[in-house]
């Protein structure tokens, strides 16, 4: 298959099922804002190292937020509901609560499945927090130095999809990174999906396994142009740069809308081949074949 001058490999990305929570955070403006969730998004690329996958899943205007003011949808996946449990309210008191003017409301309601947030954080008020109850949703006032932190009580839990991806290969660095930017702000204008490493890109691809005792996952050498002869390379002739993008999404179908997206945008001149990553089908639910999802 090919979109213009670019390959499409007939294979499929290989995903996991996952835990996800959304939370709203809002500030008195975009400023704040920004900085409160470069904060609550430091560090968490990739549960094999962070305690959690997070992303922005969409910016909201002041009519779209609970309290009227600049806000964003952030998407937070783990293995376990146990997992997030322990991760976001960690998050949420070190990087939100201690940015200027923030508030954090749930975005995900009617769920079985929640996990505590402004329960534990109230005890940060010493005493002096308080707690009002709108419908079925508690919130908490916890008094800081600017005013009153507002949190919600609870965030509900959605069994998301986590690991959908591409891997394009590019005849240099720039084409490469230019049509990984494209596919990374492609993914961005849909609603349900996250792609959690740097600008949505990832530079380090991995593989299960290392030749180091310990070691869970090691560089992708079969994508790496400087081990080309040394290694069984995947790099299809000419390309001398290879990107994958990981996405994680709150469906299959949220997660297939977008792989499909990021393919069709990345692909041009310069871009020899589009693939994905995948660990032969034993280790992931979800099987996202290329071919499928552009057909």
């Amino acid at each position: 298959m090919q979109i213009g001058s670019t390959q499409i490999i007939d294979t499929f990305a290989e995903a996991f099922g996952m835990r996800f929570v959304r939370f709203i955070i809002t500030a008195v403006d975009d400023h704040w804002l920004d900085a409160a969730l470069r904060e609550a998004g430091g560090y968490s690329s990739s549960v094999i190292g962070c305690d959690a996958e997070i992303g922005v899943e969409r910016m909201l205007s002041p009519a779209d937020t609970p309290d009227g003011r600049p806000g964003a949808s952030v998407l937070a996946f783990g293995f376990s509901t146990e997992a997030l449990a322990k991760a976001v309210p960690n998050r949420v008191g070190q990087c939100v609560m201690t940015c200027p003017t923030t508030a954090v409301y749930n975005g995900l309601l009617d769920t079985e499945k929640t996990i505590p947030l402004g329960k534990h954080l109230r005890y940060f008020g010493d005493g002096f927090q308080k707690s009002k109850l709108l419908g079925r949703r508690r919130y908490w006032r916890v008094p800081v130095m600017d005013g009153e932190f507002l949190l919600e009580e609870k965030l509900g839990v959605g069994q998301g999809v986590a690991g959908g991806n591409i891997i394009l290969q590019g005849t240099t660095q720039e084409v490469a990174l230019d049509a990984a930017r494209r596919a990374s702000e492609a993914i961005a204008k849909l609603d349900g999906v996250v792609a959690p490493f740097p600008g949505g890109v990832v530079r380090s691809g991995s593989k299960v396994g290392s030749t180091y005792k310990g070691m869970v996952a090691s560089t992708n050498d079969a994508y790496c142009p400087t081990l080309r002869g040394r290694v069984e390379s995947n790099l299809v002739e000419g390309a001398n740069c290879a990107y994958e993008i990981v996405i994680d999404g709150v469906s299959e179908d949220a997660v297939g809308r977008a792989m499909k997206a990021a393919v069709e945008t990345a692909a041009g001149d310069g871009v020899l081949a589009i693939g994905a990553g995948n660990y032969g089908g034993k280790l992931g639910k979800f099987h996202f074949h290329l071919y499928e999802l552009l057909g």
